[in-house]
């Protein structure tokens, strides 16, 4: 039997023919599709020449400017500011000035009393400067030099003054 297995061949040959493989139909499963993505409107840039999206304003590729930037649209509400300043200054220009506190003296009063009774102090006495008056008083009015600077600088004072 050892034997006759060696000379049996184990496959067999034969000569069927099988039939062709049938093709298979689209139409009997249908393959998925695949939405395409929508074809946007597309225009050339006037630099580069490349193709843009119609609504670019600048191109991607070379970074010119292809188109002005479009306004706003007309359902914003348009702004009116109306500032209409009807202030009218009415300051005046005086020659006074006013210091809080201070009393004002009038300016030819102090100057009579400094040509008359500068030697005793009258017109420190009359500012309210009673101490400035009792060293007039004492060296007959700094020895006239004080009386002479004291003159000069009254007539140069506004009137009123304040001390």
């Amino acid at each position: 039997m050892d034997t006759e297995r060696n000379t049996v061949n184990e496959f067999p040959e034969t000569t069927e023919v099988f039939p062709p493989a049938e093709p298979t139909v689209a139409a009997e499963t249908p393959a998925p599709t695949i939405p395409a993505a929508p074809v946007q409107p597309t225009k050339f840039c006037k630099h580069c020449g490349q193709k843009i999206a119609i609504a670019a304003v600048i191109c991607p590729n070379c970074g010119c400017q292809v188109e002005e930037i479009q306004r706003a649209p007309a359902d914003q509400p348009n702004i009116i500011i109306n500032n209409s300043n009807q202030n009218v200054n009415t300051n005046t220009v005086t020659n006074t000035v006013y210091v809080p506190g201070a009393k004002p003296k009038n300016k030819w009063v102090a100057l009579l009393l400094c040509f008359f009774l500068g030697f005793l102090g009258g017109h420190k006495f009359y500012e309210g400067k009673v101490g400035m008056g009792i060293l007039y008083l004492f060296t007959m009015g700094l020895l006239g030099f004080g009386v002479l600077v004291d003159f000069i600088r009254l007539l140069f004072k506004p009137n009123p003054y304040y001390v």
